[in-house]
């Protein structure tokens, strides 16, 4: 393998830490609603934030796959939006900070990418890594959004819903970034929202809010969520309008929402951790539609 460290540089003089926490946020594949976008841009939207590395995109983006958007203003080309990897520092108000690692998912090199991230925690003495993902699930959009959890260690899942059962699914380089911290012994705890599955290739704000609020308890950096409470409220309003105006959807949201209110409050819980659990047949059928729409129209990542 070729030297990790030659995969990122940092902007100046590293930043002396003590155990910050580490948010791995990467876009691009299993983002159902685009919570893992949405969740990124509000940090950086109400969050105070500095560039503490960039990693080399040119060695891990395939640009034929994922075409960047490019403008051409009639007689020239004016710009290029390029791709980018970051680390970033993200303070609260109260002068708390987490460090963020977002951007477009790797898609060649993977193992050079987790060694890189793993060199960086280690440089910068991270604390808890946490990752970040959102999947399409049988859940309404009529119930509280929730998420489910998975740790290197069992005492980092307090509070926390699993999903107590085993599955293939198709690999992720987020996925194999907390599967060789956990081989490592390292703290890492990878949390993911659920998203109604009828609506997983729209913005499900309502799921990004929930990121963040999960966030917040687990870094101890407090972020406001309004503006995505408010975004999630409009959501709601117009996904019940479409409803109402199909007997057939609406017959799906019904069966749904029985479903969930069955499972009675220690299936679904109260709080931000906590969640319905559809069974292991949902997931995968649920998985695999979201994963075949995507590949029929990828759209910008």
């Amino acid at each position: 393998m070729l030297d990790p460290g030659s995969l990122y540089s940092y902007e100046g003089e590293r930043p002396a830490l003590t155990e910050p926490p580490l948010v791995v946020a990467l876009s691009g594949f299993v983002d159902a609603g685009a919570a893992v976008r949405q969740t990124v841009e509000h940090l950086l939207d109400v969050c105070r934030h500095e560039v503490v590395a960039t990693f080399d995109v040119d060695q891990l983006h395939d640009y034929r796959a994922r075409r960047p958007t490019m403008t051409f203003g009639g007689q020239d080309w004016l710009e290029v939006e390029e791709p980018r990897l970051r680390l970033l520092r993200v303070f609260d108000e109260e002068g708390s900070s987490l460090l963020l690692l977002s951007g477009p998912e790797p898609d060649v090199q993977w193992e050079r990418f987790c060694a890189a991230v793993w060199r960086i925690v280690d440089e910068l003495g991270v604390g808890l890594v946490t990752v970040v993902s959102a999947a399409p699930t049988a859940v309404p959009h009529t119930r509280p959004s929730g998420v489910t959890a998975a740790a290197s260690r069992p005492e980092l899942l307090e509070g926390y819903r699993t999903w107590d059962l085993q599955a293939q699914v198709p690999g992720h380089a987020s996925a194999l970034l907390h599967l060789r911290g956990s081989q490592a012994g390292r703290d890492v705890l990878s949390v993911l929202a659920h998203v109604p599955h009828y609506l997983a290739g729209s913005d499900y704000p309502d799921a990004a809010a929930v990121l963040v609020r999960t966030l917040s308890g687990a870094t101890g950096v407090a972020v406001d969520v309004q503006a995505l409470q408010e975004a999630a409220a409009t959501t709601r309003v117009e996904v019940d309008r479409q409803v109402t105006e199909s007997p057939e959807a609406a017959a799906v949201v019904t069966a749904l929402e029985e479903q969930y209110d069955a499972s009675g409050d220690e299936g679904r819980g109260t709080g931000a951790a906590s969640a319905y659990l559809p069974t292991g047949d949902e997931i995968a059928e649920q998985f695999e539609q979201f994963l075949a729409k995507r590949e029929e129209d990828p759209g910008p990542q």
